[in-house]
């Protein structure tokens, strides 16, 4: 059986932690690229993950490429810019133990990645893939008139029976207003195959006053296929019935005694969760896998830390027992 090809558009950037004028740690992050390697660590070998992306061709972009390659992410997509850097960011803690964070992307390879002269080529060759997923950090980063491009190319993708899946991540600061965001959401909505959204990010960009509310506005804007998470209430999977009838379930989280670092809790859920969701798992294991992901990621600090994939029943692909296994 051949491996489901998996393409994840976005950025990574290098991560700094530490002292300003002492100690600092070089790592990397960025919320799709979360996804991508959490998904590939517990997929393994029948799921190939590519990342599409931009990089300069700097040692720092270099040497973050190969990281990606350490953890089996597919960079034969990432595009080259001998006159762009990897975006930069830098993470320090207050005296009562808040993090606070300083970004460098204003310049990135990332953000120009539409207007790389084989970007069409790269997006094209996305026809032969069976999902691609993407987040609204993927489009805020971009020029207006990139993301609208992307957005075509995109839809014209699904119309060949690509999947798109999209988790709405919204940053408030990377948008130049509401208005924009909305509209960009609401495109990319109406053409995704499955829809991961965070309620307190809709409330903050919408104004919903109740979950009800925030899926009957998701379904009508266009998702067929939705996940609204709701932290510590786990999630909610709603999607119309072929009478047009919305059915909703809620599929509450284990309690987690020993939280760490929420850092990427959610990019975690969405992998744990895709991987069940992509090769055919009912949605009640779907969402299963996903709390069972973030519990492992939550309780470690990091946004890329081990997990144990064998602590989570994938279908029939790598399980050795036939029943969800808990944490």
């Amino acid at each position: 059986m051949s491996s489901l090809k998996i393409a994840v558009i976005g950025e990574c950037m290098i991560e700094l932690k530490g002292q300003v004028f002492g100690d600092m740690q070089q790592h990397f992050g960025g919320d799709v690229m979360n996804t991508a390697i959490y998904l590939k660590k517990l997929a393994a070998d029948t799921m190939d993950v590519s990342f599409v992306s931009s990089m300069g061709t700097d040692t720092l972009s270099i040497a973050l490429i190969d990281r990606w390659l350490s953890h089996g992410i597919l960079v034969d997509k990432v595009l080259l810019n001998p006159h762009k850097n990897a975006g930069l960011y830098l993470i320090q803690n207050t005296p009562d133990g808040e993090r606070t964070f300083q970004y460098w992307r204003n310049d990135s390879a990332a953000k120009y990645m539409v207007q790389h002269l084989q970007f069409n080529s790269v997006i094209d060759d996305l026809a032969k893939f069976d999902a691609i997923y993407l987040s609204g950090i993927s489009l805020a980063i971009l020029p207006s008139e990139d993301a609208q491009y992307l957005l075509l190319k995109l839809k014209r993708l699904t119309q060949k029976g690509v999947k798109l899946i999209f988790d709405s991540n919204y940053r408030p600061s990377l948008w130049s207003s509401k208005q924009a965001c909305q509209q960009r959401m609401k495109a990319v909505m109406a053409m995704s195959s499955l829809a991961l959204v965070t309620f307190e990010d809709e409330q903050l960009l919408w104004g919903d006053k109740s979950l009800s509310f925030a899926r009957q506005r998701l379904h009508q804007q266009g998702a067929s296929l939705l996940v609204i998470k709701d932290g510590a209430n786990g999630c909610h999977i709603s999607h119309q019935n072929s009478s047009g009838i919305i059915e909703t379930q809620h599929y509450p989280t284990e309690p987690v005694t020993h939280v760490v670092d929420t850092t990427a809790a959610g990019d975690s859920f969405n992998a744990g969760f895709l991987c069940y969701w992509l090769q055919g798992e009912p949605f009640a294991n779907c969402a299963l896998a996903g709390n069972f992901t973030a519990a492992q990621v939550i309780a470690q600090t990091g946004a890329i830390v081990e997990i144990d994939p064998k602590k989570i029943y994938i279908g029939s692909h790598v399980a050795e027992n036939d029943t969800l296994l808990p944490i």
